[in-house]
């Protein structure tokens, strides 16, 4: 079965594991591997065919 990995550059994410993580931005996406600047821990490389990602709706709107 192949994964559809949905994130795009910029996207705001947050884990759901993770919480105290805060909010974070997409940085780069390689398959399955997601790269992500979290705003209370730095960047972390997340295997996003183990671990979804949610997304955080836009604020601005």
């Amino acid at each position: 079965m192949a994964l559809f990995i949905d994130y795009s550059l910029g996207d705001f994410v947050v884990h759901p594991e993770r919480p105290d993580w805060g909010i974070g931005q997409v940085q780069s996406v390689e398959g399955s591997r997601v790269t992500v600047n979290f705003e209370n821990c730095g960047k972390q490389l997340i295997n996003a065919s183990t671990i979804l990602l949610v997304p955080v709706a836009d604020e601005t709107e």
